[in-house]
């Protein structure tokens, strides 16, 4: 056998890692059964001889040792054959050996000697945690003390000791310190002493177990490829807004913007709210004002037609409650209950702004105004309450169930409403689809597109050209759907748009209810004499 420097001829020495197989098919440093543990045999953690089995052909022949008088290869019964040493500082030659190693017993395994200190971190069968660290403390590689990049074969290291470790395994290269073997291994002169450096990466707990073969890198590279593939793939197929969609959306944002004020300092233009209390009496929000407020904008020009309700249409089975003639107007108990509409006077300055607002809102919709005058009107006239409802969600709250538009004076609960002559009919579903609606936590774009469908809705009665309605409905529908794809991140995005739909038809049925109601209110002199023009306008078809 011959002992060379920097290698070991005709018996190859086991390096840091190695498994040294046994008589029963074991592995030298392991028992059966147990999680095998690449560890050098008798290694120390501080200076020290350092002891590595060599083997030949699956036979143990020795040990090598590293020592700071010199070193020596020793076969199993062969001749000592001694090395120079590598020139070097004074006291830091070395000499390579290798000294009999005693054979283990037939069926027996060879265990290392137990380490301790760092050895015994190193030994240890589980991977450190990485949660067990501070991300705020800086991560030192426990090689060479440079920065770390993370876990590396079961030790935390740089990138540089990382990829040395690698190839130190895998080309099961030999190593030997030209000189005394406990170098200190830092960042600057890591690559002055391979043997030293892959001493430290074992003494820390590096594992060659942990190393990818050849064919195992390749399929990763081949999953990592494959994946990204996938991935771009999908971003291919992805719906994307168009331009013309993302025109649509701008322009539906720039119109709410413009036609809904979130600090709704239009409200003192109101007449003001008065809330009667339990006992009879009434407190208005602000002195009460004779003039009935004008509201700017240009709404006539959509509705043309006004409709009066006639005393002979009425119908007095169907608001009984309400009913008042001359001859029997003087009963207190019949002025009772008009003193219980103390809000409707204020609430029907509200719903007429909101009608105004409505009206600047659907003009502004891509398309609207291709149609006729005569289906503008039509459309405005019938979705007019439902686009008040969805708009009225942004101030809803669902800790009390209430609409708060700016300070408490026109903070509007379920009580309000009543006052305004509605009852738990139309008050009950309106608050279940408020809750509804609120919930979906719909984007600022989903909400001004849902607005446009509702207004632009071919199903109408009255309109004339169904089909140019529907294409304009159409546009928005696929806007809004690719929208919700594209910008809706799930798990909220989950059936949305059907979930949107079916508001629509909530909203439809709402519409009926406030119609009957409203239908009680206008028939009634002393009730209609209450609401605005505009109001009675838009919402008088319902009983033309």
């Amino acid at each position: 056998m011959k002992v060379s420097r920097g290698r070991v001829s005709k018996a190859t020495a086991c390096p840091v890692g190695w498994l040294i197989p046994s008589q029963d098919g074991c592995s030298a440093n392991r028992a059966p059964g147990r999680r095998r543990l690449d560890l050098w045999a008798g290694r120390r953690a501080g200076p020290g001889p350092g002891r590595g089995l060599i083997e030949r052909r699956g036979q143990v022949l020795g040990c090598l040792c590293l020592s700071k008088g010199g070193s020596r290869a020793v076969g199993a019964g062969s001749a000592e054959q001694l090395v120079q040493p590598a020139a070097g500082p004074e006291g830091f030659g070395s000499e390579v050996s290798v000294r009999p190693h005693r054979r283990a017993p037939p069926g027996s395994t060879y265990m290392p000697c137990a380490p301790s200190g760092m050895e015994a971190m190193a030994a240890s069968t589980s991977l450190p945690d990485p949660g067990d660290f501070d991300r705020n403390v800086p991560r030192i590689c426990g090689v060479c003390g440079d920065r770390a990049t993370g876990f590396h074969f079961n030790a935390m290291t740089c990138e540089g000791c990382k990829g040395f470790f690698r190839r130190s395994m895998k080309r099961k290269a030999l190593f030997t310190c030209p000189f005394n073997g406990d170098c200190r291994i830092t960042k600057d002169n890591r690559r002055h002493c391979q043997a030293c450096r892959l001493k430290r990466c074992v003494d820390i707990g590096m594992m060659k177990e942990f190393i990818l073969t050849d064919e195992e890198v390749q399929r990763k590279r081949e999953m990592i490829l494959k994946r990204k593939e996938e991935e771009a793939l999908k971003d291919s197929l992805r719906p994307k807004l168009s331009e013309e969609q993302q025109r649509i959306i701008a322009i539906l944002l720039d119109a709410h913007h413009k036609t809904y004020d979130p600090t709704y300092s239009d409200f003192c233009q109101f007449r003001p709210p008065v809330r009667v209390n339990d006992g009879g009496g009434s407190h208005p929000s602000r002195p009460n004002s004779s003039h009935t407020p004008s509201f700017s904008g240009d709404s006539s020009s959509c509705c043309s037609d006004h409709y009066i309700a006639s005393p002979d249409m009425m119908d007095s089975s169907s608001f009984s409650n309400l009913d008042l003639s001359e001859e029997d107007s003087d009963d207190p108990s019949l002025t009772l209950e008009l003193s219980q509409l103390s809000m409707l006077p204020h609430l029907a300055d509200l719903v007429s702004y909101s009608i105004q607002k409505v009206i600047g809102f659907a003009k502004m919709i891509p398309g609207f105004r291709d149609l006729t005058s005569e289906d503008q009107i039509v459309l405005l006239k019938s979705s007019a309450i439902e686009v008040i409802m969805l708009r009225s969600n942004e101030s809803f709250t669902m800790d009390d169930m209430s609409w708060t538009c700016g300070n408490q004076d026109y903070k509007y609960r379920v009580s309000d409403v009543t006052k305004a002559g509605h009852n738990l009919e139309l008050i009950e579903p309106l608050i279940k689809f408020q809750v509804g609606l609120k919930k979906l936590n719909l984007h600022e774009e989903e909400h001004v597109l849902l607005m446009a469908i509702c207004i632009v809705s071919p199903d109408r009665p009255g309109v004339q050209d169904a089909a140019l309605i529907e294409a304009i409905q159409d546009r928005l529908s696929n806007t809004l759907q690719t929208y919700i794809r594209c910008r809706h991140p799930p798990p909220g995005s989950h059936l949305l748009y059907a979930k949107m739909i079916q508001k629509l038809a909530d909203l439809r049925s709402l519409n009926e209810e406030h119609s009957k109601q409203y239908r009680c209110l206008s028939f009634q002199p002393e009730c209609s004499m209450k609401l605005t023009p505009l109001v009675l306008e838009v919402f008088g078809n319902e009983i033309s």
